[in-house]
């Protein structure tokens, strides 16, 4: 890990204070290189990180009480109660030169505790306006973005379907994510048992990790697929680094969670020119678009038969399903690059600091 040198380059702690892999860390991971590239000069506090992103030690902490080269005050941009207690401790009871930024995900009414660290914060971000409507404090909305160049659709189709071991010759519906109940793994199983009987130019691929706890969930949708004599259709592929060469693979992207928080993957489908069914959660209703500017579908969590409906609309109607795609790689670039979000978090850190 390249530990930063010089405690007065670094404007901005992004601490993370959780080993586990989560969709936290993960904005992590990809937030901070690009916040980098654009001069925010940030470095990363704790365990679980790529050991590529510039980090600080425990043991430049107490270089926080002092100011960094070019600001009067650094930024702490917490994204966890574990992270915002010890920014409040560090700010409020040392009286280290910070400014405490949280951001949330959460689409609930928080708990006491919670509110109370989130009162505490001198900036507060919401990922969503759905978010922003529990937070019952001033807030800014960032959406998070996706790196548009990685996740992008391919020059040849076909080649991208045989690159990924597929038969070139069939359309592929996609679901990518952990498997488990929560994340709607068995309904897209479900519709595609409905679905691919009659569509012999159709098969699908589920994509994504399952941890020990959910092995007898995967197990069952597999015995489902057999059992419907769809196994050599229905694909468990497992988990993949190299995700974005999957969608490409793709003539549409499924997401069926039941619960969510923000959730990228209709991101990175739509960026990748692949157009999407999924449900209303997360922030789901706010990165698709229908009517006229159609780049998908929006259907009922745990809604089977309007899964089923949506899903054999873009199935069976090539041109609509096209230029859906299209229109969604259009939208992603627009609206939601990695980039703009590194941007505006900015500039919240700049009025946060600002407000001194």
């Amino acid at each position: 890990m390249p530990f930063v040198e010089d405690m007065r380059d670094v404007e901005v702690i992004a601490p993370n204070f959780k080993r586990r892999l989560s969709g936290v860390t993960s904005t992590i991971i990809q937030l901070v290189p690009v916040q980098n590239r654009l001069g925010q000069k940030v470095a990363t506090l704790g365990p679980g990180l790529p050991g590529d992103l510039p980090a600080m030690r425990w043991r430049d902490l107490p270089a926080l009480w002092k100011a960094p080269g070019r600001r009067p005050l650094r930024i702490w941009h917490a994204r966890r109660n574990i992270e915002m207690l010890p920014g409040i401790l560090l700010r409020d009871v040392l009286r280290m030169k910070l400014k405490l930024v949280f951001t949330s995900a959460s689409q609930r009414r928080h708990s006491a505790w919670t509110r109370l660290l989130v009162s505490r914060m001198d900036a507060v971000v919401a990922t969503s306006r759905k978010t922003a409507s529990y937070l019952g404090v001033p807030n800014t909305v960032v959406m998070h973005g996706i790196d548009v160049e990685r996740f992008s659709p391919p020059a040849d189709k076909a080649a991208a379907k045989a690159a990924c071991g597929l038969n070139s010759g069939q359309k592929f519906a996609g679901c990518f994510g952990r498997v488990r109940h929560q994340k709607g793994t068995d309904l897209f199983v479900d519709a595609m048992i409905a679905l691919l009987p009659s569509r012999p130019g159709w098969s699908a691929i589920v994509a994504g990790r399952t941890t020990p706890q959910h092995a007898a969930f995967e197990a069952g949708l597999r015995q489902r697929v057999r059992n419907a004599g769809l196994a050599d259709r229905i694909l468990f592929v497992g988990e993949h680094a190299d995700i974005n060469r999957w969608y490409r693979a793709l003539d549409l992207f499924v997401a069926p969670q039941r619960w969510e928080g923000f959730g990228l993957t209709p991101l990175e489908a739509m960026a990748s020119g692949v157009p999407v069914v999924a449900t209303d959660v997360g922030a789901f209703s706010e990165q698709i678009v229908g009517g006229a500017g159609e780049t998908g579908i929006l259907v009922g969590p745990d809604d089977l038969p309007a899964m089923v409906e949506a899903a054999a609309a873009f199935l069976d109607d090539d041109g609509r399903r096209e230029a859906a795609g299209h229109r969604g790689r259009s939208h992603v670039t627009a609206n939601f690059a990695i980039e703009n979000e590194a941007r505006q978090l900015g500039l919240v850190y700049a009025q946060a600091i600002g407000g001194d």
